[in-house]
Formats: C-alpha cells, structure tokens, sequence
C-alpha cells in the first residue's frame, strides 16, 4: 500500500510555522506531524489514550516515548503517557532530540514562555528552568534548536490533555559524552526532588530497516534502556550499527534524552526500566514493510506491577468469541477514525489468533446491499493488521463503489472472513457450494468468490462458476474447461451475527 496515497509520507517533512507571539514558541509541525484542527486534534489525542495500555509502576520517573507522525507512532506515545496519568503533577519536563542544530554542544533550555499548538499555550516552568539553569554547568538558554524541532512539540498536546495545569520544561539535548548526561541527569534530578514534576524522553528507535530487522534491532535497545545503563545503551546501539543492517541509519535518535532520562531516574530511585509497548510504522493498516521506523514506550519507576497473566488462547490461533469481537470493531474503528482525524488505531496482536498470517476479506454492507468488499488471499502480515489495511481498502479503493463517508458508518455492517489455506483442486467437481470459496484461473486471469456468495444469491455451482468466469472478464462457460481451480473455506462472521 503506498503511503502517499492517503497523504502521509513515512520520512519527516517541512515546517509550517503558526503566527508568532511574543515570548511564546510557536508550532512548527501542526498539519503535518499530528491535527492542525484544535478539534480534530483533541479527538485524536483522545482516542489514543482510550486505547492506552493500563499504568504498569508505581512512583513513576520518567517515560520514553516517540516523536514520529500521530498516525505512526500515536499509540505508542499514548501508552506511555499513560503510566503517568493520574499522577499530581506541576512540571513535566520534556527531553527533545537534536535534528536542526549540527553544533549544539550543551542541553538547550528554551527561555521564553510558552509553546503554542492547536490547543493552546503550554506555560514554561520558568523557576524550574532558572534553577536547572543554576545547578547545571551544561545548560544553556537557546531557543534557536527548538525554533523547527518536532520532537518536543508533538509530546505537548498530550501534556495539554492529560495535565491540562501542569507546566513544561522544554530541553534539547544535543550531542556529547554519556558523562555529560550523566552530570545533567543527576542535575536534573535534584531539581525533579523538590517538585511534583515527572521527565518525558523523547526518541523513536530504528530507521528505516524492513520490519524483521527492526523488530530485533528494536527490542534490544529497548532492553538496554530498560537496564538504566547508560555505557550499555551505547555499546548496544553500536554493535547493532556495525553489523551493517540494510538501510538502517540509526538504532535511536533520541539516544542523548534517553541517557539523561535513564541518569535522572537511577538518581531519583528508578529500580530499572519497563518496556510498556513497541510497534513499527510497518504494523499500521497503511503501512509497508521493507522501510520502516521504530516505536517504543518505556516506563522507569519505583516499583512494578506484577505483569498481567497470559490467557488461554495465547496458546492456540482459534479465533475465540473475543477475537471476533476484537477483530470486527477494530475494522470499524479504524475506518472511522480514518475519516474524523485522518488517524487509524493501532492493532494489538495480544493473543495468537491476532498474530497468525490468514488471508482475509472484509465486506461492507450498508442496509443489506453491498458497499466495499476487498481481502487478501495471501497473507503478508498479522491477521489484525490484514484486517486494518483490507478495512480501509473496502472503504476507500474498491473500484465499483464511492468511498465510504462518514456519514454513512452508523448505515454500514461489518463482516469480516478469515480464510484457510488455499488447496487446489481437480475440477469444478470438487467444489461444494456452501462450504467452499473458488478462485478461477485461465490465460492470465483469475477471480474469486468467498464462500458465502453462492449462498446469498442462491446460485447453483454451475450459476456461480458462470458469474465466476465473468468476473475474471471471461464468457460465461469458459470455465468448463482448461481451467485451474482452488478452494478455501473461510469463518466467516459480522457485527450482526459475531
């Protein structure tokens, strides 16, 4: 699927900046990076965090999470974000990566008074900034790293959601020594102590390997963010770029606010780190496989909740009453966010079922009569993730209808068919209508019925090897003879009937 095609690009792209205001920093990357619509921009804030991962610490200190586009990376900041919800909280320092200043040195403290996005205005914590600036020899006051910096900006509107009082700390840390961060880390946290303030690290991880090498790259420097060793991370991220990875550019780019993060907490009695979630830009609906970036939420805190038991069907892929439920309003679901905030939900492969590789159709029908029906008969991805993607094309690419709008999704039933492998067969013979789904191959063409459709037009097998042929752009009878045959069967079920 191209990515261009719904209008977000995968590689970071320019600034449009907002009217300025005196004192006040305004945003760079709205439009762009996440919602320029307040609305819009609030709702999909929103719907992130109600589908956030539960708070896993007690005595949160800090949180890793991504910098990329919402549509990527919004769920993975969501779920880190949400480890701290609930806290009382009167300062949140946000740690930026440096992407626009090559000769920034020192951390760089914004020192006006506020950052300005759809929402609002965030108000710097001016005290807590003056004595940061007094305790650590490595700060500086420079706003010119943060005039096009992303990395800050996007944390800020879930700030203004979740801790709508609270004031920020904006920092970009730029390139240095782990022993640099280790003297801010420790600064940082003795001016964290005598507040009510949580830090915010700001880095995505791997960029733009295909998905396989990413998803080990990826889970190994978690691991060492995890461990709060600085000097580990840093060995880790080496060696993994030394193996000379296709396409990887780098193993974190936020690797200097991550170290400060992991200092700071170790400072302040982080016990280690938790890994919350991960996830790639190859596990969105719209998104491929071969060039990807890396997401992941990091908690560091006191103490841990136990980790949450695994449940039965972690052990078999039967797609249980849950699944189908799961499955059915996810496909729902990203359809309508699609549509309100040019989003789509992430889906969680929690279960065995969710991740096994099955082809897939997902049928939209509005009052009984068809209106997208489009799947994929080979799998190249999670079964939820097909789901996703498939989703959107029935709404949006199949060539025999409009798209789907948004007024139309309270008219529209969802039916989802999960496939069993493709078998071929002898001949139209060994097709059973009812039981089995067809596809039709001779001189270069192919088309396929699922198994439901005979059924519901009442078609005999002759009838529906007849409609077959015609759709494949045949005659009629063509499929009589020298003609190739498969069958698959499909658990086929709907929002009407899951």
């Amino acid at each position: 699927m191209d990515f261009l095609r719904f209008g977000f690009p995968l590689l970071e792209i320019g600034a449009v900046m907002a009217p300025k205001e005196a004192g006040i920093r305004p945003w760079a990357v709205a439009g762009q990076f996440y919602p320029e619509n307040a609305a819009a921009l609030k709702l999909a804030v929103e719907k992130f965090m109600s589908d956030a991962l539960p708070p896993q610490g007690k005595n949160p200190f800090a949180i890793v999470v991504p910098h990329a586009g919402y549509i990527y990376s919004g769920q993975i900041c969501a779920d880190g974000w949400n480890q701290v919800r609930g806290e009382n909280l009167g300062t949140i320092v946000l740690l930026g990566t440096n992407h626009t200043t090559p000769n920034l040195r020192k951390i760089a403290l914004y020192p006006g008074s506020g950052f300005q996005t759809p929402l609002g205005t965030a108000v710097i914590d001016r005290e807590f900034t003056a004595d940061l600036l007094a305790v650590s020899p490595d700060c500086i006051m420079d706003s010119t790293p943060h005039t096009r910096e992303h990395s800050i900006e996007v944390q800020i509107p879930f700030a203004q959601t979740i801790f709508p009082e609270a004031k920020i700390v904006a920092a970009i840390v730029g390139e240095a020594d782990i022993a640099q961060y280790i003297r801010f880390g420790k600064a940082l946290a003795s001016v964290l102590k005598k507040r009510r303030g949580i830090v915010v690290a700001s880095s995505d991880l791997s960029h733009y390997p295909a998905a396989k090498d990413a998803e080990e790259i990826d889970l190994k420097t978690l691991a060492a963010i995890a461990a709060l060793d600085p000097e580990k991370l840093r060995e880790t991220t080496r060696s993994q770029a030394a193996r000379n990875i296709r396409n990887l550019s780098t193993c974190a780019c936020g690797e200097a606010p991550v170290m400060a993060a992991m200092a700071a907490s170790r400072e302040m009695g982080a016990v280690g780190g938790r890994i919350i979630s991960y996830a790639h830009s190859g596990n969105i609906p719209i998104g491929e496989r071969d060039r990807v970036v890396g997401y992941g939420a990091l908690l560091m805190a006191a103490d841990y909740a136990p980790p949450a038991e695994k449940t039965s069907d972690d052990a078999t892929d039967d797609l249980s009453f849950a699944d189908r439920k799961y499955l059915l309003s996810l496909a729902r679901e990203t359809i309508d966010r699609f549509l309100a905030v040019k989003m789509t939900p992430l889906p969680r492969l929690s279960t065995q079922a969710r991740r096994m590789k099955r082809g897939v159709f997902v049928t939209l029908k509005k009052r009984g009569n068809l209106r997208g029906c489009i799947g994929r008969m080979v799998p190249d991805r999670p079964l939820a993730e097909l789901v996703g993607a498939v989703a959107l094309e029935s709404a949006f690419e199949d060539p025999r209808f409009n798209p789907v709008t948004l007024r139309e999704l309270p008219d529209l039933e969802v039916e989802i068919s999960v496939l069993t492998p493709m078998q071929r067969v002898a001949g139209a013979d060994d097709i059973v209508v009812g039981r089995d789904g067809a596809l039709l191959q001779k001189g270069g063409r192919s088309a396929v019925f699922l198994p439901q459709v005979a059924t519901e037009q009442g078609w005999t097998r002759d009838e529906m090897l007849d409609h077959l042929s015609m759709k494949a752009g045949l005659p009629a009878d063509a499929w009589r003879d020298n003609t190739a045959f498969s069958t698959f069967q499909a658990i086929v079920f709907s929002e009407k009937d899951p």
